[in-house]
């Protein structure tokens, strides 16, 4: 099956409908306790899994198209089309009563993010996105990033212990931000994967980067940065695929000079 531009818009107004009506359950469980423990110090509310279980209906009834979701899986993310849910991206954000949460869904077609959806009701704020562009933020499009330097801008970054370990050793991590805060002293952490992605995309940010390698927190800002004219790669460079093991979202001009601060930070492995 192919699709049109139109025919992606038609999903896009689809899916936004159906996100729409998951606002409220997402408002009125904000302050959720822990519901499902999960891998490490990860942890689930009652309102991941209630969100997840609505939308999926919703949106397979309306579409046609299944869903892979974060807490209960689907078909498989390479699929020929399949939708890739975050029903509370930043949850430990949302469940201390933080603002800084969203709900996120991204559009895969044989794994290439051809639509993006990200929701953020305690600001109001919705943008989508289908390949080719513009960003749509509250239904209004938004001007093509343009080119400017890492000095400039806003950077975030996603959030650590300097003690852990694992693929991106927290010394690494603290290394990386030293050599970032070197050129931008701007940095921020928002403990949203999601929300960092749509801030590039609209330009608050000039560029993220993003440890983790959940197809569920990048999909819909991928696609929301390519179509604003930004780069997403991983951090050796090579464009972000759902098997990638890390992000770097920026907008043109940033994104060399970061993938240049991660190359001199050298291998994480040798921290």
């Amino acid at each position: 099956m192919e699709l049109s531009a139109a025919d992606l818009d038609a999903l896009v107004s689809e899916a936004s409908a159906v996100l729409d009506a998951a606002v409220t359950l997402f408002l009125e469980g904000h302050r959720a306790d822990s519901a499902v423990r999960k891998k490490g110090d990860d942890f689930a509310t009652e309102v991941d899994l209630a969100i997840e279980r609505q939308v999926v209906a919703a949106l397979e009834s309306a579409t046609g198209i299944g869903v892979h979701g974060e807490e209960f899986g689907g078909p498989d993310v390479d699929s020929p089309w399949v939708w890739v849910l975050d029903p509370v991206d930043g949850t430990f954000n949302y469940a201390s009563g933080s603002p800084m949460a969203s709900i996120l869904l991204g559009l895969l077609h044989h794994g290439e993010p051809v639509a993006g959806l990200t929701w953020l009701p305690f600001m109001n704020d919705r943008y989508t996105a289908v390949t080719g562009g513009p960003l749509m933020k509250n239904g209004v499009a938004q001007p093509q990033l343009t080119p400017c330097k890492l000095s400039d801008t806003l950077v975030a970054a996603g959030s650590f212990s300097a003690d852990s370990r694992g693929r991106f050793p927290g010394q690494y991590r603290v290394r990386l931000l030293e050599n970032l805060s070197r050129v931008s002293s701007r940095l921020r952490m928002h403990g949203s994967t999601g929300i960092d992605l749509a801030y590039v995309a609209d330009g608050i940010l000039g560029g993220a980067i993003s440890f983790g390698s959940n197809v569920w927190d990048h999909a819909a800002g991928v696609a929301l940065v390519r179509a604003a004219g930004g780069i997403v790669t991983n951090f050796a460079g090579d464009p972000w695929t759902p098997a990638s093991r890390s992000a770097l979202a920026a907008a043109p001009g940033v994104h060399g000079e970061m993938l240049e601060i991660l190359r001199s930070t050298g291998d994480p492995e040798d921290y």
